[in-house]
C-alpha cells in the first residue's frame, strides 16, 4: 500500500515538473544554442532539456527519465533475500552449485585469483549467486555476490540499451547518417559510405579501435566529448558496414550521441533510462563512495612474473568500459532479456528492438556478422548464445545467455585479462545448468589439473615446428610455458595428458613425446634452434620499452621480425612498411592499424604512435653503462651498521664449509669482480681483492658448465659468488624499498654468504668479447628478470644458453636476476660472514 502511494505521489511529482517547465522563462546562452536546466530532486541532478524558448526538447523523454530517477530503484522489487551477500542456491540446482563451489575455490588458489563471483540464472530467478576469496586480500574484506568489480567491455551491453531506448522514442534514427545527431563528428571518411548508429555497435563503423584521446591507455580521464572529438585526427580503416572491426571509440560515440541526443550527461542518463529502471540500482558508469567501499581490488600481470595492483582512473571510452557493477546486478539484466524487455511489469526496451539487438545480422554480400546489435552471438553444444567479454584493468567478466534455454552465467575474476578461466567456468556452468533442467544422468565432471613436475618441464623445454608454425616451451617459476603465437601459455597435467590451462586459455589438449608434440591434429617436430642472427641496424633504435608503468608497450625482435608485446600480455609480429612505419597483422585486437616512430638525430625512437596512442620511449639505462643507486646512508655508516651486526642463528647442523677459489679450480674462468672496484650499483668498493669463492661441489659443477660452453665457443666470465653476510647487510640498508627485491634480506641471508650462488654472464671465446645480454648486470629494472621479454632473439639467446647449462649442473636462476644462479645444495651450508682474508688464511 506504502509504495502504491509513493509511485502515485512520484507520477504526480513528475506531471508538476512537466507543465512547471513548460512555463518556465527562456535561457539560452549568448550564441543562442540551447541550454540545459538542472534540477535536484532528493540529491540526485537531473538536467532538462530546453529549446532556444526555452521549452523542454522531447518533453515526454525528459519526463520518462524524471520519472525513472524518481522511482527507479522500486522498480523491481528486490528477491526475498536481497539482504543477504550471497543468494543461496535454488533446490533443483544445489548439486551444480556445490560442484562448482568446490572447483571455483580450487582454481582461484591455483591460479592467484584474489576474488571471484559468479551468478546463474533461470528465466526471472537468480537460482545461485556467490563469491569466493577476498576482495581485499590486505584487509581480508570477503568477496561476495555483490561485491562491486569493473565489468570492462560488458559495459557496452548496457550503453547499447540506452541508444535503443532513443530509437524507440524516435529521437534517434539508427541507420541514418550519425552526423545528423553529432554535426562536427569529422573522421576522414573518403570512401563516400555514412557512419551509421547500427554501425556503431555492431563494430562495423570502420573507425580505430582506440581514440587518440581517452583511450585505453590514457589516464587523464578526458570528457566523452574530448574523447570523440579526438576521433577527428583518425581516418576511417574500411568503409562502413563491410568488415568487423572491434572498436571501444566507435561504442563510444554511439554513447556520445545518446548524450546529446538526451541533452543530459552520460552516466546520469544510464543511471535513470537503463541501469534504474532495469534493478541494477547499485551500479553506475562512474566511481562513488557506496561503490569504493565494496569495489574488489584488481591485480595486473605480466609474463616475465611481475604482480602489481590495477590503476582506477575512468577510461575516456566511458561507455565502452567503464561500468561498476556486480553478478546480483548484471543478473537482473539477464533476466530482463529471458523477460523480453520486461523488469518488474515495465517494458525498459521493446520486445522487438531487443530481438533486434539479439538477431544474427547478414551483410549485403551474404556473410554472417558475429554480432547483432552490441550482443556477440554464437553457439554453446549447439544451442544459440549472447554473450560479451569485459576485459579492463585487474578484472575479467563473462556475460552469456542460451537464448533457446533463457538460462545464462555471469562471472568475474579481479585479475587483468583472465578470461580464458572465467569462459571456461561460465561453460562449465551452463552445461550443467543444461544437464539439470534437461534430467540429464551424464552431469558434466569438474576436474582439475596439476603442475607438471619441473624436471619434466626440462625435459619438455625447447623449440618445435610443424615447418609453418613455431611453439616454444620453457620452464618458468615451476611451471611449464608454452609460447605460441599471440600468448604465453601455461601447460598443465591433466590426468594421463596435458592441457593448455591457463588464466587466458583452457586447452586444447597436448600429446608429447621425445622429439614431437601433437596438438589440435598437428605435430610439431623438436627442432636446433640455431644461433640467430644480429638485427639490422636500422632496428636497433626501435627495440625498447614505451608508455605508462600501468600499461607498458614492448617492441622487440624475435626470428628475423619486430613484434610489439601490448597491453602486456598481446604478442604482435609487426610487417615492415617503411623504415618508420610498421603495419600490425590481419588478427587480434590491433589489426589494421600501424605503428609511426618518430626518432632522434642518432636514429633513436623517441616515441611510437601504435594504432593512434602516442606512447613516450621509456627511460632507462643502457647495457653498456652501469646501472647505479643512491645510498639511503653514505658509505662509512653502512659499514659501520653492517659491521657492528649479527648474522642470524639458524640453530641447525649443516655441512662443514669448504669454499674454494673458483680459479684454482678452473684457471679457464674469468673473473670481473664489481665489488672489487667501486664500478657496481651502490659505487663503492666492498672487497679488497677481485676473488671470487664457493664451496667445493658448487665450484666443480660451475666448471663443469664452463667444460660445456667451451664447447660451444662460451666461456664464463664471473662477477660476484660468495659474498660476506655483513656486505649483505650494507645493500639492504642502502637500497630504497621499491628496489630491495633485488637485493637479499639479511634477516634471512643470501645463499650467496653460503657459498652457494654466483653471479655470472658469457664471454665469446673467439673475440673475446663479453656476449651482450637483455640488460647489464646488476640492472635494477624488470630488463633484468630471467622471462624479459624483451631484447633481441639474439641477446635472449645467449640468455636462454645461460640458463640451460647452469640448469644442467645443478643450478636455479634467481626469479628477478637472469645473472644469479643458486646451487641446488644451498640449504646444506651456514650463512658465512668471512672476509676473504680470513679464507685465505684458513
Amino acid at each position: 500500500m506504502q509504495f502504491r502511494f509513493f509511485c502515485l505521489r512520484a507520477i504526480r511529482t513528475c506531471l508538476l515538473f512537466e507543465f512547471r517547465t513548460r512555463k518556465s522563462r527562456r535561457t539560452t546562452d549568448p550564441s543562442g544554442t540551447i541550454c540545459n536546466s538542472k534540477i535536484r530532486y532528493h540529491g540526485q541532478i537531473c538536467q532538462v532539456s530546453q529549446d532556444v524558448g526555452g521549452n523542454p526538447v522531447n518533453g515526454f523523454a525528459n519526463f520518462k527519465i524524471l520519472f525513472a530517477i524518481i522511482i527507479g530503484p522500486f522498480a523491481i522489487l528486490p528477491p526475498a533475500n536481497a539482504q543477504s551477500e550471497n543468494i543461496p542456491a535454488a533446490v533443483e540446482f544445489a548439486g551444480v552449485a556445490k560442484q562448482l563451489s568446490e572447483h571455483i575455490a580450487r582454481e582461484i588458489e591455483q591460479k592467484k585469483i584474489d576474488s571471484f563471483s559468479i551468478a546463474l540464472i533461470d528465466g526471472d530467478r537468480v537460482v545461485w549467486a556467490e563469491g569466493f576469496g577476498f576482495a581485499d586480500a590486505a584487509t581480508k574484506r570477503p568477496a561476495t555476490a555483490r561485491t562491486m568489480y569493473r565489468v570492462g567491455s560488458v559495459s557496452k551491453l548496457l550503453n547499447d540499451v540506452a541508444v535503443m531506448q532513443l530509437v524507440e522514442q524516435g529521437t534517434l534514427k539508427l541507420d541514418e547518417d550519425i552526423r545528423t545527431v553529432l554535426p562536427d563528428f569529422a573522421p576522414d571518411n573518403s570512401l563516400g559510405v555514412p557512419i551509421t548508429l547500427r554501425n556503431l555497435m555492431n563494430h562495423e563503423s570502420g573507425l580505430v579501435r582506440e581514440s587518440p584521446v581517452g583511450n585505453y591507455f590514457d589516464p587523464t580521464e578526458p570528457r566523452l566529448k574530448e574523447t570523440v572529438e579526438s576521433l577527428n585526427k583518425t581516418r576511417l580503416l574500411h568503409a562502413p558496414g563491410s568488415k568487423t572491426k572491434y572498436s571501444n571509440a566507435a561504442v563510444s560515440v554511439a554513447g556520445y550521441a545518446a548524450e546529446q541526443a538526451a541533452r543530459i550527461p552520460f552516466a546520469q542518463l544510464m543511471k535513470a533510462s537503463v541501469l534504474n529502471p532495469i534493478g541494477m540500482t547499485g551500479s553506475n558508469y562512474v566511481l562513488d563512495d557506496s561503490i569504493r567501499k565494496n569495489l574488489a581490488k584488481g591485480t595486473m600481470w605480466s609474463y616475465d612474473g611481475r604482480r602489481f595492483e590495477a590503476p582506477g582512473f575512468a577510461l575516456g571510452t566511458l561507455p565502452a568500459g567503464n561500468l561498476y557493477s556486480s553478478v546480483t546486478d548484471l543478473a537482473q539484466f539477464m533476466r530482463v532479456i529471458f523477460n523480453e524487455g520486461r523488469a518488474g511489469g515495465r517494458q525498459v526496451i521493446s520486445r522487438e528492438l531487443l530481438a533486434e539487438m539479439l538477431q544474427q545480422q547478414t551483410r549485403p554480400d551474404g556473410q554472417q556478422r558475429s554480432y547483432g546489435i552490441g550482443f556477440r552471438l554464437g553457439t554453446l553444444d549447439g544451442h544459440p548464445t549472447f554473450e560479451h567479454g569485459g576485459a579492463v584493468y585487474g578484472f575479467a567478466t563473462q556475460f552469456r545467455g542460451l537464448s533457446d534455454k533463457k538460462i545464462g552465467v555471469v562471472a568475474v575474476a579481479s585479475l587483468d585479462v583472465a578470461n580464458g578461466f572465467v569462459s571456461q567456468v561460465t561453460d562449465q556452468a551452463l552445461r550443467m545448468m543444461l544437464a539439470t533442467k534437461d534430467r540429464s544422468t551424464s552431469t558434466p565432471k569438474l576436474e582439475s589439473t596439476t603442475t607438471i613436475d619441473r624436471e619434466t618441464a626440462r625435459k619438455l623445454a625447447g623449440l618445435y615446428s610443424d615447418g609453418k608454425q613455431r611453439i616454444r616451451l620453457f620452464e618458468s617459476q615451476g611451471r611449464l610455458m608454452m609460447q605460441s603465437g599471440t600468448y604465453d601459455l601455461e601447460v598443465r597435467q591433466f590426468g594421463e595428458r596435458l592441457v593448455i590451462d591457463d588464466v587466458q586459455s583452457w586447452g586444447p589438449f597436448l600429446q608429447w613425446t621425445e622429439d614431437s608434440l601433437e596438438m589440435n591434429g598437428q605435430t610439431f617436430s623438436r627442432v636446433v634452434e640455431n644461433k640467430p642472427d644480429d638485427i639490422p641496424e636500422r632496428w636497433a633504435g626501435l627495440i625498447g620499452e614505451y608508455g605508462w608503468d600501468h600499461n607498458t608497450l614492448f617492441v622487440y625482435e624475435d626470428d628475423g621480425k619486430l613484434w610489439t608485446l601490448i597491453e602486456w600480455v598481446f604478442r604482435y609480429p609487426l610487417t615492415e612498411v617503411s623504415e618508420n612505419v610498421f603495419a600490425f597483422p590481419n588478427h587480434g585486437l590491433y589489426h589494421d592499424e600501424q605503428l609511426l616512430f618518430s626518432r632522434d638525430k642518432n636514429g633513436h625512437a623517441t616515441t611510437v604512435v601504435a594504432a593512434e596512442v602516442e606512447f613516450l620511449r621509456r627511460s632507462g639505462v643502457s647495457n653498456k653503462d652501469t646501472f647505479k643507486i643512491v645510498p639511503l646512508l653514505p658509505p662509512d655508516r653502512l659499514m659501520e651498521i653492517a659491521l657492528s651486526a649479527e648474522p642470524p642463528c639458524e640453530g641447525r647442523d649443516f655441512l662443514k664449509p669448504d669454499l674454494v677459489e673458483l680459479t684454482a679450480v678452473d684457471p679457464t674462468i674469468k673473473l670481473d669482480v664489481r665489488y672489487a672496484t667501486n664500478n657496481n650499483f651502490m659505487g663503492m668498493e666492498f672487497y679488497r681483492e677481485a676473488r671470487a669463492f664457493m664451496q667445493r661441489p658448487a665450484a666443480e659443477a660451475l666448471a663443469s658448465v664452463q667444460e660445456s660452453l667451451r664447447e660451444k665457443g662460451y666461456g664464463l666470465l664471473v662477477h660476484d659468488a660468495y659474498r660476506p653476510w655483513y656486505v649483505t647487510k650494507m645493500f639492504w640498508e642502502a637500497t630504497p624499498q621499491e628496489k630491495r627485491h633485488f637485493v637479499a634480506n639479511p634477516e634471512n641471508g643470501s645463499r650467496h654468504n653460503r657459498g652457494c650462488a654466483v653471479d655470472l654472464t658469457l664471454i665469446d671465446l673467439k673475440t673475446g668479447a663479453v656476449v651482450e645480454m637483455v640488460s647489464g648486470y646488476d640492472e635494477f629494472s624488470e630488463r633484468a628478470y630471467p622471462d624479459y621479454p624483451g631484447g633481441t632473439s639474439l641477446q635472449r639467446w645467449h640468455r636462454r644458453l645461460l640458463r640451460n647449462e647452469m640448469e644442467a649442473a645443478g643450478f636455479d636462476v634467481y626469479e628477478f636476476e637472469w645473472w644469479h644462479f643458486d646451487f641446488h645444495l644451498w640449504k646444506d651450508y651456514p650463512i658465512l660472514n668471512l672476509k676473504f682474508e680470513d679464507i685465505l688464511q684458513n
